[in-house]
């Protein structure tokens, strides 16, 4: 397990990059006094695991009660985002100069622009990390949110993206899942047939082989076109490459499932996150049989939601490599006036970052945990489905780490609907996706 996401020099390259989206500091730097704090620190969270009551923060909340009982005078105010409105107001937060105190940042999702180390927005918490507390984190995970030598952030979660398959549906349409969740696009495609059916004899097609979403900042459906061995932009992030052949191909592909073969939803390729998931995991639906999700929805599909499910790789194409996308989540904390509040917010998010927090949110929320130490807690000693999901660690290829990615991925994500809607070929889409990234890359 220790060995887990420590990837080639070029995919360290790709996160160390990514980190210089976190910001430079001063040089002399003053750890101040959390014990002299006394006041109140804002932290934004998205929804995690329902408990009972189907409350998804009740985790934060339960932390947050046991460290105002631990620190009298110490007032912790939790505000509620929704996970797909996370980067546009921590945007607006940052432009009005009134962030949070603590925020969640999945470097993957670039919801913190190179703007920012200029405008000195994040913090550094190398006066709280020594060298032997940055030991337990992998070092990718590590050095995600390393710049320049310094932390600025601490990792939280590595996730990645699989695909989920529905055995039930599975058996009732007699197809065999992929052995070892192994397969080609053409196999993929076989079984998406026959997994396409009229359940009620109506005369109408009720049950469908795949459907996915499409939308800025969510990336499900993207290995499906990196399956031919393309990518957005060329490694030194210089050029549009997303209308490659290979990759307009992959991309008409995955939208042909509903325009051409009739093998998914008129939902297909929409924005619609959660009635998407429905689709698949609520059982008084259960009118798709295969999905792309990230980790967490196991952890949905093993809970709220139980399904006889397995994890498969993403279909293989010209390139023969199973390919898939993953992320380093972790909090950060925004710039800070007084030094004893910034010791403060540093010694809560340590409180909500140990081991066992880590551990005990790889169980619950599907994720891999970022330190070691948690990992080694072995978290899915009982969760092959979670086990099998880490195995693909090794297939992971990370998004650009351009500083005006979600820029670049709002003008690419926007054209792949009109593919999927039937508004535009591929081709055409990403010929003029590419008229728009290039004005951003100039």
């Amino acid at each position: 397990m220790k060995r887990l996401w420590k990837k080639s020099a070029a995919a360290v390259l790709s996160l160390g990059l990514a980190a210089t989206v976190l910001g430079a500091c001063s040089e002399k730097e003053d750890a101040g006094n959390a014990e002299e704090f006394k006041g109140k620190i804002t932290i934004w969270d998205g929804p995690r695991w329902p408990d009972e009551d189907d409350n998804k923060f009740h985790w934060l909340e339960a932390k947050i009660k046991e460290y105002e009982e631990a620190n009298d005078g110490v007032e912790i105010d939790l505000v509620q985002v929704p996970w797909a409105e996370m980067g546009d107001k921590l945007g607006v937060a940052i432009a009005g100069k009134a962030w949070p105190d603590i925020a969640p940042v999945d470097i993957s999702g670039s919801a913190v622009s190179i703007d920012h180390i200029e405008q000195g927005v994040i913090e550094s918490l190398d006066p709280y990390f020594d060298k032997d507390a940055k030991k337990d984190f992998y070092e990718n995970a590590l050095d995600a949110y390393t710049h320049d030598g310094k932390l600025y952030g601490i990792p939280n979660s590595i996730t990645l993206h699989s695909m989920l398959l529905n055995l039930d549906l599975f058996e009732e349409a007699g197809v065999e899942p992929p052995k070892d969740g192994k397969w080609t696009y053409d196999e993929f495609l076989a079984a998406a047939e026959k997994l396409t059916f009229d359940r009620d004899g109506d005369g109408k097609i009720d049950v469908h082989g795949f459907s996915t979403y499409i939308m800025p900042g969510y990336y499900e459906a993207w290995p499906f076109f990196y399956k031919n061995g393309g990518s957005p932009l060329n490694d030194d992030m210089t050029e549009f490459t997303f209308d490659s052949p290979e990759t307009v191909k992959a991309i008409q592909d995955l939208a042909d499932l509903k325009l051409t073969h009739k093998v998914a939803p008129e939902t297909h390729g929409g924005n619609d996150v959660g009635g998407t998931f429905q689709a698949w995991a609520n059982e008084e639906q259960r009118t798709v049989a295969m999905q792309p999700w990230a980790t967490w929805a196991i952890g949905a599909a093993q809970g709220k939601y139980p399904t006889n499910f397995m994890v498969a790789d993403y279909p293989t194409g010209e390139s023969g490599d199973p390919v898939t996308i993953g992320g380093v989540g972790g909090w950060v904390m925004m710039h800070q006036k007084d030094v004893n509040k910034k010791a403060a917010v540093a010694d809560f998010m340590k409180f909500i970052s140990t081991a066992e927090e880590q551990s005990h949110m790889a169980q619950n929320y599907g994720i891999f945990p970022a330190r070691i130490s948690a990992a080694e807690m072995d978290p899915f000693k009982d969760n092959p489905e979670m086990t099998r999901a880490m195995e693909m660690s090794d297939q992971v290829i990370m998004l650009p780490r351009h500083p005006e990615w979600r820029k670049i991925d709002e003008a690419i994500q926007t054209e792949l609907q009109l593919v999927f809607n039937g508004e535009k070929t591929a081709e055409q889409a990403m010929a003029d996706a590419k008229k728009a990234v290039d004005k951003i890359l100039e």
